[in-house]
């Protein structure tokens, strides 16, 4: 089971990354709190060790934006969490994998994307494109139309992110929110989620 950290923004939570060493780590280039430029991300993504892929999340940037991010920040990943479609995935012109963030509503399918390599299941919300820290009602969600490999985010934490493994077989966890205090990344929290997700596999 692969575990994507989202949020990463400081010196110190590279320092926490290399120590747990999870599969991903994501720079959020959309505004946010938690926003990065792509050179602080390319800084940042200069002191990882270990085998730890860069993930940028953008929210309907222009495909110009996102390539010159990708150039500069060396993106293992393109993560697109906003209205993008399978139009303007295929013009965008990026030599690495592309994940799509499905917004969940309670009851309805989770349709696939053309184009993307993975998809992104997180909560619906009507203001917010993501981040939202909140779980969609797992118990109530419809078809899932994709054979794509599953990502799970959205309001996930060490109390519940086993029983979302059990529900949807995703190939990785995503948790962002839940790690931090005071709006700051935090070992300890960090340290028992990773702990969590790979006792599960024993």
């Amino acid at each position: 089971m692969e575990i994507k950290i989202c949020g990463i923004r400081r010196r110190e939570d590279i320092e926490i990354i290399n120590k747990y060493q999870p599969d991903y780590i994501g720079f959020v280039f959309a505004k946010s709190k938690r926003q990065v430029t792509p050179e602080q991300a390319a800084q940042l993504s200069e002191m990882l060790t270990g085998d730890t892929k860069t993930v940028g999340v953008f929210v309907n940037a222009s495909c110009g934006d996102i390539k010159n991010a990708v150039d500069i920040a060396g993106l293992d990943v393109v993560q697109l969490h906003g209205d993008e479609d399978e139009e303007y995935i295929k013009n965008l012109d990026v030599d690495c994998e592309i994940w799509k963030a499905v917004r969940v509503r309670d009851g309805a399918d989770i349709p696939d994307v053309r184009g993307a390599d993975r998809l992104l299941l997180d909560k619906y919300t009507e203001k917010e494109y993501g981040g939202c820290g909140k779980t969609f009602d797992w118990s109530s969600v419809g078809t899932v139309n994709t054979n794509k490999p599953i990502i799970l985010a959205g309001g996930l934490d060490k109390d519940n992110v086993n029983n979302g493994i059990k529900i949807f077989n995703p190939v990785c966890v995503d948790v962002s929110s839940s790690v931090e205090t005071d709006g700051f990344k935090d070992e300890k929290k960090i340290k028992e989620f990773i702990i969590t997700v790979r006792n599960n596999e024993i």
